[in-house]
């Protein structure tokens, strides 16, 4: 398998540390607001590898954090913590809105059939690990304590832009150019692993430390989980290509000079998903969400095999045409392939062909366009059976999870789903909700579940 490395700026021959398995680390999300579809491409995207490497035998062991503190608003080491913010906002306590937005994060995850982590844990979980590390980088040497906080002193790494290959003439304070600079620092691009009270009175979330009381820096918080839970060496790290500086630059600078040797091999970033606006953010007005799509008619399913057919390493743009274009292509898709008739025996021969075909499009750094191109060849084929056809599609949709064979019992008796649909609608209606409920959980158990608009109800079939 071939992949990009950031690390190295170039497509590399992936290879394991440890022969068949595979320990991956991806960047989660910061839980002071819902995640908006521009962070739904990321994870999408890192879960496209975690299935690639698992179709090619890898035994997959995938890490994530859940940031509930310390994640300031600018990126850098000023402006108040992004959760601080979102208790201001919605006058709730930090845990509420961390729980609260956690629960959403997930849900909008799993509609677009991510697969879960192995390891999921919030920051505010693994203080103590913060601590060790912090206290041997101050007893190395690589960190100082200045104005009641702790900082990492990057002149202490021998290539601290490793990553993004700056030079030193071409230092920022933190990611943006008009963030003031912390007078507590030696070097502008120093950057925090602990602050105290000095700093951010007013902060929710403290724990006593051997500095002082107070809260980590962000950027010690990933360090600290993979290294505890995935061990000292790791293959793969990820995010998205606004996490390379500062964040994952520091990251390799506090866990290699922690640990004494090189930590990550590959460095693994997606690109943005832009609307006509430009980058998505949160700050831009009202956020869209998977959850949004969804009440808004759409198959959560569609945005991801839109994601499908663009390069994670390409900006996407994002338009409701854009969007409406791929439901409809995976519709298609989808009764297409429902008319296949598994007729015939496996045809070896051409089982292997295709699927070699599919593992080298995959493997040329995750082309999921090219994947997709040889699904569409298969479907032409009429020198492939049905069988073998419909063997091929389920393992490729291993890695696409875009629930492409609907079963033929669900397909067929779509009369039957309309009719229980309105009989619940009429029941709603009458205020019968003991019997609107038994209908939608009937249903459920066949596999449908329904979704309620503003427009009506529809529904999505379910495949485990």
């Amino acid at each position: 398998m071939k992949l990009y490395n950031t690390l190295t700026r170039q497509v590399e021959d992936f290879r394991s540390i440890e022969e068949g398995k595979v320990k991956m680390y991806t960047c989660g999300p910061t839980v002071y607001h819902y995640a908006h579809i521009g962070n739904m491409r990321n994870y999408i995207g890192h879960d496209i590898l975690q299935r690639t490497l698992e179709y090619l035998g890898y035994q997959v062991t995938r890490a994530m954090n859940i940031t509930d503190v310390g994640h300031l608003t600018n990126d850098s080491d000023d402006g108040e913590d992004k959760m601080l913010i979102a208790t201001q906002r919605e006058h709730k306590t930090a845990m509420e809105i961390a729980e609260y937005y956690t629960n959403e994060f997930f849900k909008d995850f799993e509609k677009v059939n991510n697969k879960m982590p192995d390891i999921i844990k919030p920051a505010t979980g693994e203080i103590d690990m913060y601590i060790k590390m912090i206290t041997k980088l101050l007893e190395d040497g690589y960190a100082y304590q200045a104005g009641g906080n702790v900082y990492f002193d990057i002149t202490k790494v021998k290539n601290y832009y490793q990553l993004t290959n700056h030079v030193q003439d071409e230092l920022v304070v933190g990611a943006r150019e008009d963030v003031e600079e912390d007078v507590n620092k030696r070097n502008p691009a120093d950057f925090a692993l602990w602050f105290t009270t000095s700093k951010f009175e007013h902060q929710e979330l403290q724990w006593d430390s051997p500095w002082g009381k107070g809260y980590p820096g962000w950027h010690i918080e990933c360090s600290g989980i993979s290294i505890k839970y995935l061990g000292e060496h790791l293959d793969i790290h990820g995010g998205g290509v606004d996490n390379i500086f500062p964040h994952h630059t520091n990251e390799i600078a506090q866990s290699e000079s922690y640990l004494g040797h090189k930590w990550c091999n590959f460095w693994f970033h997606n690109e943005h998903l832009n609307d006509e606006s430009g980058k998505m953010s949160k700050s831009n007005g009202a956020i869209l969400t998977v959850s949004v799509l969804e009440e808004q008619g759409y198959d959560p399913l569609a945005f991801r095999f839109m994601c499908l057919g663009s390069h994670y390493r390409k900006q996407l743009l994002f338009t409701f045409d854009n969007l409406n274009q791929a439901e409809q292509t995976l519709d298609k898709l989808r009764n297409k392939i429902s008319l296949i008739e598994p007729s015939g025996e496996l045809d070896d021969g051409s089982f292997k062909e295709y699927n070699n075909r599919f593992i080298e499009a995959l493997s040329n750094d995750l082309n999921t366009s090219n994947a997709l191109t040889v699904l569409y060849d298969l479907l032409k084929d009429e020198q492939v059976n049905g069988y073998t056809k419909l063997d091929l599609i389920r393992k490729f949709d291993k890695v696409f999870a875009v629930n492409l064979i609907v079963e033929k019992e669900t397909a067929e008796n779509e009369e039957e789903i309309l009719s229980l649909i309105e009989k619940r609608n009429e029941a709603k209606k009458n205020k019968d909700y003991e019997l609107a409920d038994s209908i939608r959980n009937e249903l459920l158990d066949k596999g449908i579940e329904l979704i309620d608009t503003r427009e009506g109800t529809t529904y999505k079939i379910i495949n485990s």
